[in-house]
């Protein structure tokens, strides 16, 4: 409440940061390559990917150095993976159920979701976020039979380079109080799983606009989530077959 209260005091301050931050900052593409593909050999798995420009890639040329490319890398050593890759610069959560309920149905064993950054920069209430969280796995699980949702949590956004102070701290605890949530929600899901992120943001792991991550940090991310999907398919036994065939 008291970071509320403060936030209202700041609030031209907080306005005219984001305001500058939105025409200074470098507004990088989404990296070139494939967003859909098969690569391994082994149980065969069906991974979506889905959400905003970091699920999308900004911040590297191409998605072979991006949290696709290198999630996909990291599984095809054991699964023979078919992916797909929806995610758009600027996306929130609205958005993505939008495009889920509009898409045609097909079977996810696996999705990996990246949403909320926008949500928190745009104001949308942390309430209303986890409810659409929860509408997004719930047509994750009804509409695309999928076994596994991994939820990546904000990144650090109280260290982002990009940010000025007090802009900085308001964000941050924006984020934090969405990843608080989000950890909540996760726990009343049992097919959900919590992808804490937490790069660093120097140099070497942020992208050249101080916002969104590099090459290193889709990397520690891309193994992170691996780690995951690893462990939940193999406590299956039999080695993991594919939802579509359940």
């Amino acid at each position: 409440m008291k970071y509320k209260l403060a936030a209202i005091g700041l609030a031209p301050l907080l306005i005219a940061q984001g305001l500058y931050v939105r025409h200074v900052t470098p507004r990088l593409p989404e990296p070139s390559g494939e967003r859909f593909g098969v690569r391994g050999s082994g149980p065969p798995l069906s991974l979506l990917i889905l959400g905003d420009s970091a699920a999308a890639g900004v911040g590297v040329p191409t998605q072979s150095k991006a949290l696709s490319g290198q999630l996909v890398s990291a599984l095809g050593s054991e699964y023979g993976v078919s992916w797909k890759l929806i995610a758009r610069t600027g996306k929130r959560a609205k958005d993505i159920l939008t495009e889920l309920k509009a898409a045609l149905a097909e079977t996810f064993d696996v999705v990996m979701i990246s949403v909320g950054v926008n949500d928190v920069t745009h104001g949308t209430s942390c309430r209303k976020w986890i409810h659409q969280q929860g509408q997004i796995v719930r047509l994750l699980q009804s509409k695309f039979l999928t076994q596994h949702i991994l939820l990546s949590s904000l990144p650090p956004m109280h260290r982002f380079p990009a940010l000025p102070q007090p802009l900085r701290w308001y964000i941050g605890l924006r984020a934090k109080q969405f990843n608080s949530a989000l950890e909540k929600f996760v726990k009343t899901c049992d097919r959900c799983e919590l992808v804490a992120i937490n790069y660093s943001c120097d140099g070497v792991c942020m992208a050249a606009d101080g916002f969104h991550p590099g090459a290193s940090a889709y990397a520690i991310w891309a193994e992170l989530a691996a780690g995951i999907i690893r462990s939940r398919l193999n406590k299956k036994r039999p080695p993991f077959i594919s939802s579509g065939d359940s």
